[in-house]
């Protein structure tokens, strides 16, 4: 019995480091391949516009027409390999394609090289980016999930919140391009290593509930409820992704050096890291259908101080506003997409739903753009475009149930 004893013992303590590794993977792959790239290339925007004389709405295509021409073809492909083979090598090939994407744009003085290495950003995302690393947490933790998976998500908010920062500093230095070039060699030097070494899980999660057995992707698809997480994920990724994408231009337009905008941009990632833990950890204690409604709603209502009348602190409530929320709106949709799917279905599921995040993520920014006054310099309608999405993600994920919909073997 001492002998059983000392092997379970062992057992647990082994599993317990393995699961600290692998949050530490997915901490430094999305540190790295969302943080560093997704939150570090629109500092760059405007030195892109300057030199090269291309419009906002040009500029911020390059995402659109990456995710287009990637997502549909690779986003179900990726979550199929994912649960099949494990997230392993996906997350290599994925740090890999990151890296040559930003080096590529950092150079890239023609429109179809700009949108070439568009692709390449696209296909790391797929393939390194959150999807890989939702898998990879889900498949370790169940009774955890949330705080491990708020852990991980950390990554985004601590890269995304250093990037302006150092990216400030190394444009300073050496000039925006080598700069961008220099982030495309460190995320590969930060997301590789660890991925290579990841390893599969020999047990089954703690807890298995029903909803983690195996679920036909038809039957998943079938369900309305699926539908409804897209949509509602849709909306919100489209409303962050519009301010992401051009929150420097608009400082820009309020006049803040290089150096302001940056510090504007970092304290919205520090806030996230707020956002990630926090949601995490309501996450674990009331349904995460709530939860994700508040999330919703503080983007929708941290918008318009964008758009109101100046008064001393307003970008700051903004920034405190928008990154909590945005903290934990990456983090709650695998959350939500594992309760109500299962486990093993996630990385099928998230395929598709990233897609269309993506989609959305990425048209709404160009459609801002295009809905910018460049006489008035003003982001009204866009703005209001993006807070009713925020709000109309709420609604719609309201009616999700609260319990696992998918029908099992």
């Amino acid at each position: 019995m001492t002998e059983y004893n000392e092997t379970l013992t062992t057992t647990s303590d082994s599993r317990r480091s393995s699961q600290t590794y692998i949050v530490a993977t997915a901490f430094l792959s999305l540190f790295a391949l969302v943080g560093i790239a997704y939150y570090g290339l629109p500092f760059f925007y405007d030195f892109m516009t300057k030199e090269y004389g291309w419009s906002r709405a040009v500029v911020t295509s390059g995402n659109a027409v990456g995710k287009l021409l990637v997502g549909p073809l690779f986003g179900f492909i990726a979550g199929w390999m994912i649960d099949r083979y494990g997230p392993r090598r996906l997350m290599i090939s994925g740090s890999l394609m990151m890296g040559v994407s930003l080096i590529g744009l950092g150079f890239s003085s023609s429109l179809p090289m700009f949108y070439l290495f568009w692709v390449f950003n696209a296909l790391g995302y797929v393939c390194g980016g959150p999807l890989p690393c939702q898998v990879l947490v889900s498949r370790w933790f169940d009774k955890n999930r949330g705080k491990a998976m708020g852990i991980a998500y950390l990554g985004i908010g601590t890269g995304g919140a250093l990037v302006p920062l150092f990216s400030a500093g190394l444009e300073k230095a050496y000039g925006w391009h080598l700069a961008l070039a220099a982030l495309g060699i460190l995320i590969v030097l930060i997301a590789l290593p660890m991925a290579w070494f990841i390893k599969e899980p020999k047990t089954k999660v703690e807890g298995k509930s029903a909803g983690d057995t195996m679920v036909p992707i038809s039957s998943i698809l079938k369900n309305p409820y699926f539908y409804l997480l897209a949509i509602g994920s849709m909306s919100c990724m489209g409303a962050v992704g519009g301010i992401g994408q051009h929150i420097k231009y608009y400082l820009n337009d309020l006049h803040f050096t290089q150096s302001e905008a940056a510090h504007v941009m970092s304290i919205v990632l520090v806030f996230s890291l707020v956002g990630r833990v926090l949601m995490g950890w309501l996450a674990d204690i009331i349904h995460r259908k709530y939860v994700m409604i508040l999330i919703y709603i503080m983007v929708g209502i941290s918008i318009p101080l964008l758009l109101v009348p100046d008064f001393p602190g307003r970008i700051y409530l903004f920034t405190v506003l928008f990154g909590i929320g945005l903290g934990g709106n990456y983090m709650i949709i695998p959350l939500m997409a594992a309760d109500l799917f299962g486990v093993r279905a996630l990385g099928r599921t998230m395929g598709i739903i990233l897609v269309a995040d993506g989609v959305a993520e990425s048209l709404f920014p160009m459609l801002v753009g295009v809905m910018y006054n460049d006489v008035a310099k003003s982001y009204a309608a866009g703005f209001i475009l993006l807070i009713c999405l925020a709000l109309a993600g709420a609604i719609i994920v309201s009616f999700l149930p609260k319990s696992p919909v998918a029908k099992v073997d």
